[in-house]
C-alpha cells in the first residue's frame, strides 16, 4: 500500500462513511423503493379482501369482479414497474465495496430484505445455513447500529443480545 493510498484510508476511517458515498444515497433509493411497494402491497390487500355482500345481484357482483380484476392489473404492471427500478439500485448495492461500517449495514440490510423468509419463523426452525445467514446479518445490523428493514421502528435499532432469534426485541 503506498503512502497516498495509506493516508486516503486512514481519512476515510477517520470521517465515517467519505469512503462510502454510494452505499448511503443507494440505500434511500432502495427504501423508497420498497416503501412504494410495500404501500401497493397493502392496497391491493385492502381491494382483494372487500368482497360482495349475499344481497347483492349476480349482474353487480359480476362488476365488483371485473372491477377488482382491472385494479389487479394495474397494480401488478405498477409493482412491475417498482420493481424495473429496484433491480438496478438492488444489483448496485451488491456491486459496491463496503468500505465502512455503514456502508456495511447498508449491505446487511439488504441481504436482510432480500433473505426475510429467514425471519418468518422462530430461529430454532430454520436449518443451519438460514441460521448463519440470519445471525451474521444480525450481528452486522447490531454493529452497525442499524435496524433490520422490517423491524419495528419504535423498537431500538439492534437486535437482543439475549436471544438472537428475536430481531425486533428490545434490548433496553
Amino acid at each position: 500500500m503506498t503512502s497516498a493510498t495509506s493516508r486516503a484510508a486512514a481519512n476515510g476511517a477517520a470521517s465515517g462513511t467519505d469512503d462510502d458515498p454510494e452505499l448511503p444515497a443507494l440505500e434511500t433509493q432502495f427504501k423508497a423503493l420498497t416503501a412504494q411497494l410495500a404501500a401497493l402491497q397493502s392496497v391491493s390487500n385492502t381491494q382483494t379482501s372487500t368482497s360482495c355482500s349475499d344481497d347483492q345481484t349476480s349482474a353487480a357482483e359480476a362488476l365488483g369482479s371485473c372491477v377488482r380484476e382491472r385494479s389487479d392489473h394495474d397494480a401488478t404492471r405498477q409493482a412491475e414497474a417498482i420493481l424495473a427500478r429496484l433491480y438496478p439500485v438492488e444489483q448496485a448495492i451488491m456491486a459496491a465495496p463496503a468500505r465502512t461500517i455503514a456502508g456495511l449495514g447498508v449491505k446487511a440490510r439488504h441481504a436482510a430484505y432480500v433473505m426475510s423468509q429467514y425471519w418468518a419463523p422462530p430461529i430454532t426452525e430454520i436449518d443451519w445455513h438460514a441460521r448463519v445467514v440470519r445471525l451474521l446479518i444480525e450481528s452486522v445490523c447490531s454493529l452497525a447500529n442499524v435496524p433490520l428493514p422490517f423491524s419495528d421502528p419504535d423498537q431500538t435499532t439492534e437486535p437482543a443480545r439475549g436471544n438472537p432469534g428475536s430481531p425486533t426485541s428490545s434490548s433496553r
